[in-house]
């Protein structure tokens, strides 16, 4: 499956074709939850909740956008082929957008928020500085983990569930 690593419009595939969820700013919605991470300490927590059905949302069409797209791909394979292949890109796409846009850079920047508002906290600074440097550092830390949480995401994918797709869409169509 092919996937693109940096900031939209530096994506797009070798026939020019772009890429909604990719290659476009749309894109952005995936990172909605760690802005709410990152403003939990300013914000009521149902809008951080608000956030993360966001991101939500946006894995989920992503998800039906590549189901879709392989299912056209495929159009003309036989039945079981074309089903295989339209599991594989739907699975794939969800775990890696679950896993690098909403649930490891949700946690991670909820512990730089956290972590930072304890160190603040016991600095006995001033109220506004509890609340504002734990946001700052959340936002900071944003375009420091994106990158490394998605190589490291593809590299878990890569030894682990899509190297297993080949041997079970095969025992799927029938193969040895």
């Amino acid at each position: 499956l092919e996937t693109t690593m940096g900031g939209p419009g530096d994506g797009k595939k070798a026939d020019g074709e772009v890429d909604l969820y990719r290659d476009t700013y749309v894109r952005y919605m995936g990172y909605a939850n760690e802005l709410g991470e990152a403003f939990r300490p300013l914000i009521p927590t149902p809008v951080v909740w608000a956030s993360y059905g966001v991101s939500s949302l946006y894995v989920l069409a992503d998800t039906k956008d590549k189901v879709e797209k392989t299912a056209k791909k495929f159009s003309g394979a036989p039945e079981k082929k074309r089903t295989a292949e339209m599991i594989e890109a739907g699975v794939d796409t969800c775990l890696w957008q679950a896993l690098a846009s909403v649930v490891i850079p949700g946690f991670t920047i909820h512990q730089v928020v956290h972590w930072t508002k304890r160190a603040v906290v016991s600095a006995n600074a001033p109220k506004a500085l509890v609340s504002s440097v734990p946001t700052a550092a959340g936002l900071g830390a944003i375009p420091l983990i994106i990158h490394p949480i998605d190589e490291l995401v593809h590299w878990g994918m890569d030894n682990t569930t899509r190297a297993w797709a080949g041997p079970f869409k095969k025992l799927w169509m029938g193969e040895k």
